[in-house]
This record gives structure tokens, C-alpha cells and sequence, in this order.
């Protein structure tokens, strides 16, 4: 005796071993035994065998016509025996019983299940949509065969085309053109960003770093709606100083400015004045949302994407001409030992007179300038008149504030590697397409405009964080517990040591207009200054506020991203410069194992040829090709350029280690999506 029984939804004959009241005991051809419910039991047979029979029973439904079946159907519930004995005959063979039941089961459109074995026709009107959604489903099946085969073929259709971006990082795995990708990645065994590559689908390699970027992170765009910027109605002090800023001539959102006072007197004041949105702008309002949305600024070479709208960056940037509304922290130093000997913090309005850019000025204010600068008063050139004693002296403090550092890290700061600049020709702040020339300048680290700026804004973090450490008025702070490889620089809440540095504490506050965190601080330090000791009961946040550590967990993930891009794209335009300027060789220093980093450059690369060279160890690598989509490029060593050293150390110039953390990125991974596709072509 053999049985047709239904197993999970899917049809199974057998021979029966034995059965009870409940359940049988069912012998499959493959000798599998199974445990079958009596209900689940549709049909029972004497021959032929069950093979044969599921066989004779499959090419028979193929040859029933759901129309005139669903016709002959009553409009109850019915049994498949019924029916198949109203459409053949009274005398329906098993088989054909067999048959219908595999029609029926298989046209859930004509026929809903109503139990085992019995099923309900569906109304006309069910019928005729559920009909044209298979129509619909052909058509789509059809198209992603057309469009895997034209992707196979080298070609890309225009619908994959206009979801490149979508398809390799956040796709619609039920959308036809992921599928396409998928069907044509498994076809030709390639992976998906090289079939896609082949096929033409990325115009410009620019616009895939590009697209994809704001994919992830502005998928709504980078523009914003049109903004008002509110004004500041507090009435403010005009502070009695002059001051001035440092930054790039593409700087907009100019956050900081210094000022010097009573310089020959004994006792000098200097000023650093911050910008001060945080006087109009409040928590959870229209525009504070919009820079919580982003956190910070994006700096790209030759673009930049503002936290905040251009209209209010203008409302609030310390521009010259013009006074400004300011956080300042104003400290008194010892003209001769110059030793801090006070600071105080005002809420005030400060002129501002001069916004100096270092890019033109650092040819000028060199050491040897500043040198002098005290011996000949007034013969500076414009914009610097009336600046050379102030920036003299400022240049003093500077190196004094970091030899202090210095004593507490433990280590002196070296800069023996150039900082790079970026500058695309004709671009004037226009979004890059990708194509314009590049050229790449040096500037040394640690420029005197350079160093000035950097202690200063140092100085303001750190005193500000201590002060509102003392006031107990919580504040994001950057900390470092030391300087061991592996300890990295962590955002909380508590005033810690920030060892990279070497302060107490450090509390980033002097860009409000380009880093969320420093608005924020900007916000609590202005209640110190309104409150002093009562401060933490008006300060906006309170100390464990969840709210600071949701900015603090959103801001790591989005300042993270955006460095990285910023990386990725001074990669990608750094191997523009080699292919526009035809560049086959360049002369590099082993960075370890068998990377170098070139000279002239900020370019870190892979190289053959350089295992068991010193680190340090000048070579000249020829360059192999480029792919400007995963920024990879590798070469081969062809010359060592040094003499080797004799004793097994290091030639002159080699890598400090402490740099280590700021290199120029490598080859990037560019992750797609495609978790159909082949093993391994989701790199």
C-alpha cells in the first residue's frame, strides 16, 4: 500500500511500513522512513510505484485548465477529489485526483487553501488582479534577463546606471536592477564593482567617492532650506582691543581671532576672542537642529560641505571691519618669564580689524621676521602694519606654552614631515567634478602663524575646560590616559588628561561655527561666565545629561566618517597629480614592512622590493597602474638612494612613530552590498 500525504506544504508518496488510528509509518524511495500524521494522508494507492506515480500525476496537472477548472468549482469549500471528478469524469482515476491536487495547490490565484486538501475558488475580481501582478512579474523576470545579459556583455543599462549608487551600497534587494547586478555577477563570475566598472557604468571616479559619500551620510542632499539667522539682543561691552584672525584664504567660518595689550608695560593681556552663536542660537531650536544633523563641517580639497547655512555663518563670523559679538578668555602673562599669571572669560562684542591668511603671510612672518620685529616697529608690510610686535610676542608665548607641554608629555613635539595643500585650478569653492587640475603645495609644520594659532586655541581649550571642571558644569571633553601605542583619544564628560597634549584637561571650544561638540561647550561656558559658581544649576546641560552623551556618540561616528573622506579624497587627488603630471617614479622613505611614503608627496604606498630595508631607508619606486576607484596604486623599488648604515640603525630622517597616527590613508575597501552575489565579490 502506498500514500500521497502532504508534508509542510510540499507533496511526498510512500510506501507504508505500518499504521495506527493517528499516524503511519511511511517508506520514501530513498529509504528515508518518516512519521506521517493520518490527517496529513490525501490518497492512498496500490500501484504504481510512488515515483511513477508522482511523475504520471505532475505531467497530467500541467494539462488542466484553471479557467474551465475554476468553472466546474462550486462556490464552497470543495475537496480535490471532487473537483477532479466533476472535470474528467465520476470515475477520476487516483492520478488524475493526484493531478488536480497539484493544480489546484500550485494556482493560489484561482484557488485559496481551505484546509488539507480543500480548497475555495477566488472571486473573478481576485483573479483578474492577481493576473495581471503575474503579467507584471514576467515582465520584471524578463527585463533583469535582459539587463544580467547586457551586463554580461559589457554594456550598462540606463535604469542600473541611475542606481549605481543605491545598488553597491544601500540597495533594494527586491528592486529588478539589484537583481540584474546579482544575476549577471553570478553569471560571469565577477565581482559586482568590476562588472560595473567593465560595463561603463561609473562616468567619474570622483562622482563615485562623491555620490556615495552622500549617500551615506547626506542623503537628502547638502543644501539647505533658506534660514534666518537670529540676531544677538543681549546688549554686550565693547572691548577696548583690535584684534585679528589667522586662517586660510578659503575660510569663511572664521571662529577665532587673538589681541595682545600693554606689551613694554611688564604685564601683557592676550585676547582669545571665539565666536559666539551660542549667545542666539539656543538647544533644540530650528538651527541648532540643523548642526546636530551634521555635526561638523566636511573639508574636502577644494570643497567644503558647512555645518551650518552660509547666511548664518556670515551672521556670526568674526569678519574684519566690523564688530563682532565673542567668548572671550582674556590672560594676563609676565611680559619677561612669561608665566600666566590670570585669565577671565568675557561676554563681549570685539572690532576686528584684520583677517589675516597664513597661506599668504607664511613666506613673510617667518622666525627671523619675528626676530627683528621688536627692533624695527612699522615697517611692516600691509596686511602686518601695527602686527609685528603683537605677533612677536604671541610667536614667544606660543613657544613657551609648548616646551610646558612638552615637560608633561614626556616628549618634544617634532614636525619633520610638511603639511599639504590642495588646490584645484578654476574650482573657486564649486562643487569638484573630478576632472580639474590639481596642484599639490607644502607647508611646513609648525609655522610661526601656524604655532601661534595652534597654543592659542590650546591654551583656550584647556583653560576653559578646567574652569568649567572647577564650576562642576559638564562639558564634552577629548582625553588621552597616555601616550602608549594603542591608547587612543576618547570623548566623555569628565575633565581627564589629555596626554597627546600634555593638559589637565581639554574641552574643545574655539569652533563653534564648524564642530558641533565646541557649540555645545560654547553654550555651558557662556552660564560659567553669566553665573560663575551657580552656573551648573543654568548651564543648559546638566551633568550625566543623556543628551551629551547622544551628541558625543553621534558626533565620534559622523567626525570619524568625514575624516575619512577627507583622506579618501586628498588620496584621490594626489593620484591625479601623478597622472596629470605623467609621473612614473618617485623617490620615497620605507614607512615599515613593505610600504614607503613618498617625499614629495602625500601619497603611503605598497612596494615590492623594500622587505628587509631600515625603516627610513630612502628608495626610488617606479609606480605600477592606478585605480582611482579603490585609490590603489602600488610600485616596485628600483634604486635605493642612501648609504646603508653600517651599524644596523636607521638612516637620518627617519619616521618618528608618534606621527604614526596621521598618515595619509591607504587603499580604501569599498563595501558593497551584494550578499547574493559570489563568495568573496563583496570586496
Amino acid at each position: 500500500m502506498f500514500v500521497l500525504f502532504d508534508e509542510a506544504g510540499k507533496f511526498m508518496a510512500g510506501r507504508v511500513l505500518s499504521e495506527s488510528d493517528a499516524s503511519a509509518q511511511v517508506e520514501l524511495d530513498s529509504g528515508k522512513r518518516v512519521k506521517v500524521k493520518m490527517a496529513n494522508v490525501l490518497l492512498r494507492f496500490e500501484k504504481p510505484a510512488p515515483a511513477a506515480f508522482m511523475a504520471a500525476a505532475q505531467a497530467q496537472s500541467e494539462t488542466i485548465e484553471l479557467e474551465l477548472a475554476w468553472e466546474f468549482s462550486p462556490e464552497d469549500d470543495f475537496a480535490f477529489a471532487t473537483l477532479a471528478r466533476e472535470y474528467f469524469s465520476k470515475d477520476a482515476t487516483l492520478e488524475q485526483q493526484a493531478a488536480m491536487l497539484i493544480r489546484l495547490f500550485d494556482a493560489p490565484h484561482y484557488f485559496r487553501r481551505a484546509g488539507k486538501g480543500f480548497f475555495r475558488k477566488a472571486s473573478a475580481e481576485v483573479i483578474a488582479q492577481a493576473l495581471v501582478a503575474i503579467e507584471k512579474k514576467k515582465a520584471v523576470a524578463a527585463l533583469i534577463a535582459q539587463w544580467a545579459q547586457e551586463l554580461g556583455e559589457g554594456v550598462c543599462p540606463q535604469p542600473v546606471r541611475e542606481q549605481l549608487y543605491k545598488i553597491l551600497f544601500k540597495p533594494d534587494k527586491n528592486a529588478p536592477e539589484y537583481k540584474a547586478v546579482v544575476e549577471a555577477s553570478r553569471a560571469t563570475r565577477t565581482a559586482p564593482l568590476d562588472l560595473l566598472q567593465r560595463s561603463g557604468a561609473i562616468d567619474s571616479p570622483y562622482q563615485f567617492h562623491w555620490k556615495r559619500f552622500l549617500l551615506e551620510n547626506f542623503p537628502q542632499g547638502t543644501g539647505f532650506a533658506a534660514t534666518m539667522a537670529p540676531a544677538i539682543t543681549e546688549p554686550l561691552p565693547r572691548a577696548l582691543v583690535s584684534a585679528f584672525s589667522i586662517d586660510d584664504s578659503a575660510t569663511t567660518e572664521i571662529d577665532d581671532a587673538l589681541s595682545v595689550q600693554g606689551l613694554g608695560s611688564g604685564t601683557v593681556i592676550v585676547g582669545v576672542h571665539i565666536a559666539a552663536p551660542g549667545l542666539a542660537l539656543v538647544p533644540d531650536g530650528d538651527i541648532d537642529r540643523l548642526g546636530r544633523a551634521r555635526l561638523s563641517t566636511v573639508y574636502m580639497p577644494g570643497y567644503k560641505v558647512t555645518m551650518l547655512p552660509d547666511a548664518v555663518v556670515q551672521s556670526y563670523t568674526l569678519q574684519e571691519g566690523r564688530d563682532c559679538p565673542a567668548v572671550s578668555l582674556y590672560v594676563t602673562v609676565d611680559e619677561a618669564t612669561l608665566a600666566i599669571v590670570a585669565s577671565q572669560t568675557w561676554l563681549e562684542s570685539v572690532p576686528i580689524s584684520h583677517n589675516l591668511r597664513h597661506d599668504q603671510l607664511d613666506a613673510i612672518v617667518t622666525e627671523e621676521w619675528l626676530q627683528t620685529a621688536l627692533a624695527t616697529p612699522g615697517s611692516e608690510p600691509a596686511p602686518l602694519t601695527g602686527l609685528q610686535p603683537q605677533l612677536a610676542f604671541l610667536h614667544r608665548l606660543a613657544r613657551s606654552l609648548k616646551a610646558q607641554r612638552e615637560v608633561v608629555r614626556g616628549k618634544p613635539e617634532t614636525f619633520n614631515r610638511p603639511d599639504y595643500n590642495f588646490r584645484l585650478v578654476g574650482n573657486e569653492g564649486a562643487e569638484p567634478q573630478g576632472d580639474e587640475q590639481v596642484l599639490i603645495s607644502t607647508r611646513t609644520r609648525g609655522a610661526p602663524l601656524d604655532l601661534i594659532v595652534a597654543e592659542a586655541m590650546i591654551l583656550a581649550n584647556s583653560t576653559w575646560g578646567n574652569w568649567m571642571a572647577e564650576l562642576g558644569v559638564p562639558a564634552i571633553y577629548r582625553s588621552q590616559a597616555s601616550m602608549a601605542p594603542g591608547v587612543k583619544v576618547r570623548m566623555g564628560t569628565k575633565a581627564l588628561p589629555h596626554a597627546g597634549i600634555g593638559v589637565k584637561s581639554y574641552a574643545w571650544s574655539t569652533s563653534p561655527l564648524r564642530r558641533y561638540t565646541d557649540l555645545v561647550n560654547q553654550w555651558q561656558i557662556i552660564a560659567c561666565a553669566r553665573h560663575g559658581s551657580t552656573a551648573a544649576l543654568a548651564a543648559p546641560f546638566n551633568p550625566k545629561d543623556a543628551a551629551l552623551f547622544s551628541i558625543i556618540s553621534s558626533f565620534d561616528a559622523a567626525y570619524s566618517a568625514y575624516n575619512g573622506y577627507q583622506g579618501a579624497m586628498e588620496r584621490f587627488w594626489t593620484l591625479k597629480y601623478l597622472q596629470q603630471n605623467a609621473v612614473q617614479e618617485l623617490e620615497c622613505s620605507v614607512f615599515k614592512d613593505n610600504m614607503v611614503r613618498a617625499d614629495a608627496l602625500p601619497l603611503v604606498l605598497p612596494v615590492m622590493g623594500a622587505q628587509g630595508l631600515p625603516r627610513g631607508a630612502r628608495v626610488r619606486v617606479r609606480l605600477g597602474e592606478m585605480d582611482l576607484i579603490t585609490l590603489d596604486i602600488h610600485g616596485t623599488v628600483v634604486e635605493r638612494l642612501d648609504v646603508p648604515a653600517t651599524d644596523g640603525s636607521a638612516p637620518d630622517g627617519a619616521i618618528d612613530e608618534a606621527q604614526e597616527d596621521d598618515e595619509v590613508s591607504g587603499p580604501i575597501a569599498i563595501a558593497v552590498d551584494l550578499s547574493e552575489a559570489p563568495l568573496g565579490d563583496a570586496s
